[in-house]
């Protein structure tokens, strides 16, 4: 290799207390029989219409993407009951969070957000020159949405509840939603960042349309990564009030979603392919009861999870917990010294869960 010329680039002094996204470890392809639950990621590829939709897409792929993706906010206005220019789109709902960093959020203006929730939250803020204010999650792994609120000064441009929290898993109720918006001055962005929503237990989900209806400063984020499938072709979406709306236009990517993503979501919305959806949502939240309640009876106490995923609080033994799982054949995702998420993935990843579980408990 030549040598390199010497680099005088100046760079943004915050860029070095940065953290940086730690993916989910994948698994090592070393001829054993392995599964890859480090990612929240789906076990079912894209419903059959989804890809037939993105495979006709290609054949424009040499044209740019419809920057306003009329038809795919049309279709997301009519889901939700708002004007489509109220849909906000980019690479997924971590893309869009970071719009709603940009538009809100000044130079050392704060923003509030539980911890431990979305690695991508401290990221997203620092880059952009705001101050992150992590609220320690309690014990059980939920919102201290109390701290949270107190936590809130002159200062505070947006706060972010994660529910389903990720990686925790316990998820908000309306009534604590309302509680918590009592307390935050109006000029404050709420967002309510919903990823693993479908994976709720339908009868206690959170009201998100009422209480985005009854208040100016709520936004909804949500993305097709997850139950949809869609996490390779990266889309996502904000449901915002106009003013916030058309800030969010204002600071995204233009033509953030691509071609084939945006057939893909449209395709996804489709009747046909909702009630496949729903169904595979089932089975997910069949598979987590299961697996939570096997766990139980081995003596694990675990957060009360809503997300398409578990969490193991095993502070300082998170490493060797995940290197345990490795060696045999699982890839967890180790959140340093704090705990582990195993995602509810293939019926035989989830039993290689549990019977991990269960051997690291008698060694």
């Amino acid at each position: 290799m030549s040598d390199q010329p010497l680099e005088n680039v100046r760079l943004r002094p915050t860029l070095e207390t940065l953290p940086a996204y730690v993916p989910g470890k994948p698994a090592a392809d070393d001829g054993m029989t392995r599964y890859k639950v480090s990612s929240n990621e789906s076990p079912f590829p894209p419903v059959d219409a989804v890809r037939d939709a993105v495979v006709a897409s290609l054949d424009g792929a040499h044209r740019y993407p419809d920057a306003s993706a009329l038809e795919l906010r049309a279709a997301l206005g009519e889901k939700h009951g708002v004007d489509p220019s109220q849909i906000a789109l980019s690479t997924g709902s971590v893309a869009v969070s970071g719009d709603l960093v940009r538009a809100v959020v000044g130079e050392g203006d704060e923003v509030v957000f539980a911890w431990r929730s979305f690695e991508a939250y401290p990221i997203l803020v620092g880059s952009h020159g705001g101050v992150s204010v992590p609220v320690p999650v309690t014990a059980s792994g939920e919102h201290d949405l109390e701290a949270m609120a107190a936590a809130i000064t002159d200062r505070t441009r947006l706060v972010v509840l994660c529910t389903p929290n990720n990686p925790t898993g316990p998820s908000l109720s309306t009534e604590q939603v309302e509680e918590f918006l009592a307390q935050v001055p109006d000029h404050v962005v709420v967002a309510l960042d919903e990823a693993y929503r479908e994976f709720h237990d339908p009868a206690t989900v959170l009201g998100t349309a009422g209480i985005f209806r009854r208040h100016g400063n709520v936004v909804l984020l949500r993305t097709f990564s997850k139950l949809q499938g869609l996490a390779g072709l990266r889309i996502g979406y904000a449901v915002a009030h106009p003013r916030l709306a058309r800030a969010l236009s204002q600071v995204t990517v233009p033509f953030g979603a691509s071609v084939p993503a945006q057939a893909a979501a449209l395709a996804s919305l489709h009747p046909e392919v909702q009630e496949e959806l729903a169904r595979r949502a089932e089975w997910i939240r069949s598979e987590r009861s299961r697996v939570l309640a096997a766990l139980a009876a081995q003596g694990w106490a675990l957060p009360a999870s809503q997300g398409n995923f578990v969490y193991f609080p095993l502070g300082k033994d998170s490493p060797a917990f995940a290197e345990f799982a490795d060696a045999r054949g699982l890839a967890l995702r180790a959140y340093g010294i704090e705990g582990v998420r195993a995602t509810i993935a293939e019926q035989e990843a989830n039993d290689l869960l549990v019977e991990i579980a269960g051997a690291w408990r008698e060694r």
